[in-house]
């Protein structure tokens, strides 16, 4: 009897576990230019974030729309910046600088800022909407264990 009902408070404290390990949140840290993204204390890569997403859909399809505008931002990013530094570098070296591919390299840039604030702003919506999932999904866990007495008998009754 007694190895019974250690044996059924083991299995309890397991599933108890278990539910705690997937309500794990993930933390916005927020940095200059956007967020960074935690985990228990570990630095995680939007990678990681968007594979931790794949169980909540919506926060899924956020998070990769918000991948979308971050290849976009930088895309558009590094284009403007090199269109912005060719004729400055030209200008340092001497020779006869195209200022008008300056200012094509500065629309890129100004392009890519709102874009890159989506992607932000995205991200969050993203990290919110998956660690409400979390929330509703474990606090709706609370098993309970009864001792019932029943004419001779003794037993254990577990609800979910």
């Amino acid at each position: 009897m007694k190895k019974s009902i250690l044996l059924l408070l083991l299995f309890v404290g397991s599933l108890a576990l278990s539910a705690q390990d997937n309500s794990k949140k993930i933390e916005l840290n927020k940095v200059f230019g956007g967020y960074t993204f935690k985990q228990d204390g570990k630095h995680l890569s939007f990678s990681q974030v968007a594979d931790l997403m794949k169980n909540n859909q919506e926060a899924y399809k956020i998070i990769q729309s918000a991948k979308s505008n971050k290849t976009w931002a930088t895309v558009l990013g590094v284009a403007g910046g090199a269109l912005i530094g060719w004729p400055i570098g030209t200008a340092i070296g001497g020779g006869d600088a195209k200022w008008e591919l300056a200012a094509i390299g500065a629309g890129l840039v100004g392009i890519a800022i709102p874009i890159s604030n989506g992607f932000n702003k995205k991200s969050k919506r993203a990290v919110e909407l998956y660690n409400n999932g979390l929330q509703t999904s474990a606090s709706s866990f609370n098993p309970s264990i009864q001792l019932k007495l029943k004419g001779n008998g003794l037993g254990l009754a577990l609800q979910f």
